[in-house]
């Protein structure tokens, strides 16, 4: 083993400290102008140096300025502009290799433009900064002239050095495409909910919805309690969703609370949250909905089965924007606009005394009404073509529209479970669709009974078998444009039976061709 000296030992152990603290430093924070000064700073404290910079080239102009210095003024730290090849950092930048001036006043590459070391003699050491191969600027640093002090050992130190600041620099930046890139995606994800949740992209042209929208655009920009009443089934949530994103708290949170869904042992902790140890099972502090919500919407939905104790809670939420969290003396403040639905008659169950009078009022500031499927029939047909062209895409199929008599069986449908069932029926006549049209067999049981919807059957079965034979032969003309070789392929006859058939019936298929 080689023998080392003390002098030798030292500077070893003083330079392991110094990477170390560099090191520590480094992983401090994530923007490099932030920790190049103290880097600066403890090179000089542990290797007594005189003043140390950190020059970066800008690609698009080709100059190299002095990004962090140690031991100058900010007006000699100006003057300290090189361009590529010119001086030591401007050949150290452009060979990418180190350079060591023993003394400076020896060498015309030292152009000193900083001013400093006027009077004494010195060494400068030059060493560049590289990312991945490539030259990216430059750590220099100068001390008293000294004819015994080895500067390859410094060389050797700044290497490692500009190595660290090189892979923390890389590690920055990657780091901030990611954040830039997660900012993009966050952006485009809200401008997505923005578009899927605008009043516009509610399906309905009847006058009843167009009451809806016009509500949602007097309240939107508001900060008003709002009470969405309606069915269940009928949109309220939707509702929701478009007076949030169309509001000036839209880059903030949306959250949800189903109140019916929620057990009442729970609720006022998922409501408000909790400290650590307020009742058994509560191991650590959780926030609740009213502050994941703050500066944004909190969406109360079945709001109606919200029990007594908590409405009195709530109440004070929506009269102070204050409340505790359970188990806690100390008093939370939002920022929160609520908004509460319900698919129950709170002004009976006021009269019951099951629901807050007080409360009540408070919710029903700004009420919006959303009605019921079978009061805007003129909206069905619209809604479940947009339903068929979302599970068709869904499903990959080539189902393209519905039939004459599948759209006679939605009309005539009473349709108990409004906008949310005609979804659920849609999806699955897609699913059993053989072809590109949904005909009546493929709609449930409840809508093909006569007491379903609301009609008789008249006839005898030669007379309905006729029936159902013409609907078939316009259906296949509707989806053939007319194309009368066409359709009698689709239906498995031949063009003579065709003919004869819309002849009987009194089919014109030139109706069919638009």
């Amino acid at each position: 083993m080689k023998n080392t000296s003390p002098a030798q030992e030292d500077r070893t152990v003083q330079e392991l400290t110094l990477l170390h603290e560099i090191s520590r430093m480094l992983d401090q924070s994530l923007d490099l102008q932030e920790v190049v000064g103290p880097v600066l700073e403890a090179l000089a404290n542990h290797l007594n140096l005189q003043h140390g910079t950190l020059t970066l080239l800008n690609q698009k102009t080709g100059h190299i300025l002095i990004e962090a210095a140690h031991g100058l003024s900010d007006q000699q730290t100006k003057r300290g502009r090189y361009k590529l090849g010119e001086g030591v950092t401007g050949q150290v930048v452009l060979t990418g290799k180190p350079a060591i001036i023993p003394q400076t006043s020896d060498s015309p590459l030292f152009l000193n433009r900083t001013l400093r070391n006027k009077r004494e003699e010195v060494s400068f050491i030059c060493v560049p900064i590289k990312e991945d191969k490539e030259v990216t600027g430059a750590l220099s640093v100068d001390r008293a002239y000294d004819p015994k002090h080895e500067l390859n050992d410094d060389v050797r130190l700044l290497t490692i050095i500009v190595s660290m600041i090189g892979q923390a620099v890389q590690l920055r930046r990657e780091a901030q495409v990611k954040q830039e890139r997660l900012a993009k995606e966050n952006e485009r994800l809200k401008a997505e909910l923005r578009d899927r949740f605008r009043p516009s992209n509610i399906i309905g042209n009847s006058h009843e919805m167009q009451r809806v929208y016009d509500e949602i655009a007097q309240v939107s920009k508001s900060n008003t309690t709002i009470l969405i009443q309606g069915e269940t089934g009928t949109g309220k949530e939707l509702v929701a969703h478009a007076i949030h994103y169309n509001s000036n708290r839209s880059g903030k949170p949306f959250i949800k609370a189903h109140c019916a869904a929620l057990p009442e042992t729970i609720i006022e902790s998922e409501l408000f949250g909790h400290v650590k140890g307020a009742f058994t099972g509560a191991t650590t502090e959780r926030k609740g909905r009213f502050e994941l919500a703050h500066s944004g919407t909190l969406f109360l939905d079945e709001i109606g089965d919200i029990p007594p104790l908590i409405q009195i809670k709530l109440l004070r939420v929506l009269q102070e924007r204050e409340f505790e969290r359970v188990g806690d003396t100390e008093t939370v403040k939002i920022n929160v606009r609520v908004i509460a639905a319900t698919n129950r008659d709170l002004p009976t169950l006021v009269n019951r005394g099951t629901f807050r009078e007080d409360l009540f009022y408070r919710l029903h500031v700004f009420p919006i009404y959303v009605p019921e499927l079978r009061k805007r029939k003129v909206d069905i047909v619209l809604l479940a073509d947009y339903f068929l062209e979302k599970y068709a895409r869904e499903s990959s199929k080539q189902v393209r529209r519905l039939s004459s008599a599948g759209i006679d069986m939605l009309m005539s449908y009473h349709w108990p479970g409004n906008v949310r069932e005609l979804e659920n029926v849609i999806e699955r006549a897609v699913l059993l669709a053989e072809d590109d049209v949904i005909h009546p067999h493929h709609l449930p049981p409840t809508l093909q009974t006569a007491d379903a919807i609301g009609t008789k059957m008249q006839g005898d079965l030669k007379s309905l078998v006729e029936s159902y034979e013409a609907d078939l032969v316009r259906d296949a003309l509707k989806s053939t444009r007319g194309n009368m070789a066409s359709a009698a392929r689709s239906l498995g006859t031949s063009q003579r039976i065709m003919g004869y058939k819309v002849k009987k019936y009194g089919i014109r298929p030139k109706q069919h061709n638009a």
